[in-house]
């Protein structure tokens, strides 16, 4: 009902507002279930949560849901260094695959670069934790993100926002349902963000402002009744940006010659030499079509297309000293199909079907550098390509069984069988001379013809298993074991102008092995004060094998290798909760305790300390950094109806996130082998942010049409902290650049429905 002026004065109808807390559905198993029957840990974000807390991208999720940390990439805004649990992905190159899987709308997203981007008509997030590889396959060793959009409702209505902030924020919303047009129900949004830049660059710099946003986005969805139980639903998602590079701010260097750019605090003026740039082109189409054969039976299948064009220009030293730059240009194209069959049986649900995957990228990257030889820089210029192919297929199933009211048992497995190949070619040329070319098809000094590796296939099988017991309506608990892999394939960046031809052919054309992780969980779901409140739990112990770390090595070269570096184990508490501490104001607060090691971390180390500096390769767990594994991080939330009547309602929603301190590199904890980089150097200190908004919603403007009012304000204790880091290592005078956290904002939004 749409609430109407009052003829008199309103009247305090807050004793109206809701005094439970909601009954949340999710699709976790790949079905509609309650999340209070799902056996497995699930964060589920509902529509309302999304708009009282401005979630639009996936970098809005960080440590939303516990054990997920969401970082931006070095020096680029859409592309996602995802981390659940202590397992993650930090390269950004099309080579490398992402711990964990994110999906818009069924349909699988395969790489990081472009994976940050506006999702315009966000209706649902959904985060699983822990290995998913049964029913959502490779790449989701950590867990899987569930994007969903909204679906057409068939009838005339729609919204339009305006949002002004003080950063010189911009943003445009619009959003339209159509009515009925035949068989079709039809939405269409948009979405435009321009923002100034918050870092100014001097005038002698090539950069116009950095840190600035430039990005339009739209959605299309249409749903066809094709005919009795047979439906079609399209999607179409665009988004485009179109700006300058985050800043990279030279945080530490040994050169006394960059000592006057040095700073460890956020600047808000830059000076650089090169161009800084970010352009991310994404269009993705998902089609999925649902068929209710029978009673009991569901067939679905969900067919995904997506095309990235991602290019960057970087100052990789933040002065406007010629030290390093780089650029990176990518196309990228990847396909899917899901065919799965679904329903009861007695007893037994069951889900099972087949999957295919296949992508192709290429990137031209490159890079301007100066090492330092006998303290003297010595300029060299990289020209570095790859490009990778991927295709794979699975047959998976799973069935839940029943056999008594409290018990469920579940059982699934799949598996997956998939081929990688690799493109490569790497030359370089030193103080302006010819290049020389280390990496391509012969060997010759002067083909520019790419060098194709062997191509490696991979199959696994990945099961899962499940025991949940149903003490009550209200108390649900379970034991799961579930296991998951993240894909193997070749160091694609590798690069070392100190060695030769042979060796750095070779070095490419050995793969890198899957990494595996098996896992643990047992989980606690309970709603208690007649559904005023509600506490999960979920302990797990995880144990990864074949270990894929990313190694930063600048050995003469910005270059990255991938190492399977041997085992981990990781274990952790995590807890969600909420309550309704009055008529109309909800608190939320999420945990996670996460404690990882390495088991075995095989490595070549030299020891500074004897006078021979004795070179070793062995086991160095002990003295490794495990990234992105925050002991601690917490997200508490006052969701809080202050005043409601026939005029509207004031709500006010704070939202605080703290993250414990975490290293970003898998580096030396105690510096030993002064040719490596040290992890404490490039270690995120433990901070906090503050976001906030007050809102008077359901303002009645006659009709159906209701307006919202807003104040709002993101790190309004404007925390100043170094968030994410590269760091150059000796060859380089342990030159190190850093980014920062956006400053303080402030803004005003206008919204319109109808």
């Amino acid at each position: 009902p749409v609430p109407q002026p009052a003829e008199s004065p309103p009247k305090d109808l807050k004793a109206d507002a809701p005094t439970v807390l909601d009954t949340i559905e999710v699709t976790a198993q790949r079905r509609k279930q309650k999340l209070m029957d799902v056996p497995l840990a699930v964060t589920a974000i509902t529509q309302d949560q999304i708009e009282s807390r401005g979630i639009t991208r996936l970098d809005d999720l960080n440590s939303l849901a516990p054990g997920l940390q969401v970082s931006r990439s070095p020096a680029d805004t859409t592309i996602s260094q995802l981390t659940i649990r202590g397992s993650s992905q930090i390269n950004p190159a099309i080579y490398w695959d992402p711990s964990v899987g994110v999906y818009l709308d069924g349909a699988y997203i395969g790489k990081a670069q472009g994976s940050i981007f506006d999702i315009v008509d966000l209706a649902g997030v959904e985060v699983l934790r822990g290995p998913q590889g049964t029913l959502y396959g490779r790449n989701t060793v950590a867990g899987a993100i569930n994007f969903i959009t909204r679906e057409p409702s068939g009838t005339f209505s729609g919204s339009g926002s305006v949002d002004l902030g003080t950063l010189g924020d911009k943003v445009y919303r619009a959003s339209m349902d159509l009515p009925r047009l035949w068989i079709a129900d039809i939405t269409l949004g948009v979405r435009s963000e321009r923002r100034d830049p918050w870092v100014d660059t001097t005038p002698t710099s090539i950069a116009d402002g950095l840190n600035d946003r430039h990005s339009d986005g739209a959605h299309l969805a249409t749903v066809l009744d094709l005919a009795e139980g047979l439906e079609a639903l399209y999607r179409f998602d665009y988004s485009k940006t179109d700006q300058s590079s985050v800043f990279l701010q030279l945080y530490r260097s040994g050169d006394a010659n960059l000592a006057p750019y040095l700073s460890k605090q956020r600047r808000a003026t830059a000076d650089i030499n090169s161009p800084s740039t970010e352009f991310a082109d994404v269009k993705g189409h998902s089609l999925t079509l649902t068929w209710a054969a029978m009673d009991g039976l569901t067939i679905k299948t969900i067919s995904g297309l997506r095309k990235v064009k991602w290019i960057d220009q970087l100052d990789l030293d933040g002065t406007p000293q010629d030290v390093a730059h780089s650029k990176r240009d990518t196309d990228y194209e990847q396909k899917s199909q899901d065919l799965n069959f679904s329903g009861t049986l007695g007893a037994f649900h069951y889900t099972a079907g087949a999957y295919y995957f296949a992508d192709d990228g290429f990137t031209n990257n490159p890079i301007h550098v100066e090492i330092y030889q006998n303290g003297q820089r010595v300029p060299l210029d990289l020209d570095s390509r790859y490009g990778t192919h991927s295709k794979a297929w699975a047959g998976y199933g799973q069935a839940d069984w029943q056999p008594l009211d409290p018990l469920t048992l579940t059982a699934g497995v799949r598996y997956t069988s998939e081929k990688k190949d690799l493109d490569r070619l790497f030359g370089f040329s030193s103080q302006g001379g010819p290049y020389t070319y280390y990496i391509n098809d012969n060997s010759s000094l002067s083909s520019t013809n790419l060098f194709k590796a062997n191509g490696v296939k991979y199959t696994a099988t990945t099961p899962v298993a499940s025991v949940a017991w149903r003490f009550t309506p209200e108390v649900n608990t379970y034991v799961r074991y579930a296991e998951g892999f993240k894909s193997g394939g070749y160091n694609g960046e590798y690069s070392d102008v100190q060695g030769t031809p042979s060796s750095n052919q070779a070095e490419t054309n050995t793969p890198f092995r899957p990494e595996v992780q098996k896992s643990l969980e047992v989980g606690l779901k309970n709603s208690f004060l007649g559904g005023k409140a509600l506490l999960n739990v979920a302990a797990f112990r995880n144990k990864l094998t074949d270990l894929q770390a990313s190694i930063f090595t600048a050995t003469g070269a910005a270059a990255t290798v991938v190492r399977n570096a041997g085992g981990a184990t990781v274990k952790g508490l995590e807890v969600e909760s909420a309550f309704v501490l009055a008529d109309g104001t909800t608190a939320r607060l999420n945990y996670a305790w996460l404690r990882s090691s390495y088991d075995d971390f095989q490595d070549v180390e030299c020891d500074n300390a004897t006078p021979q500096k004795n070179c070793v390769r062995g086991n160095f767990a002990a003295n490794r950094a495990f990234v992105h594994a925050p002991h601690s991080s917490y997200n508490a939330v006052i969701d809080s109806e202050l005043w409601h009547s026939g005029w509207g309602t004031l709500r006010a929603v704070a939202d605080y996130v703290w993250t414990d301190a975490f290293f970003t590199y898998p580096y030396q904890l105690r510096q030993v082998d002064d040719a490596k980089q040290a992890a404490g150097d490039t270690e995120v200190p433990a901070y906090g942010l503050l976001n906030a908004r007050l809102a008077f919603t359901g303002i009645p403007l006659g009709g159906t049409r209701l307006a919202e009012l807003a104040l709002w304000g993101r790190n309004i204790l404007d925390e100043d902290a170094a968030n994410n880091f590269i760091d150059f290592g000796a060859a380089f005078e342990n030159l190190t650049v850093a980014n920062f956290v956006e400053p303080a904002s402030y803004g005003l939004a206008a919204t319109l429905r109808w």
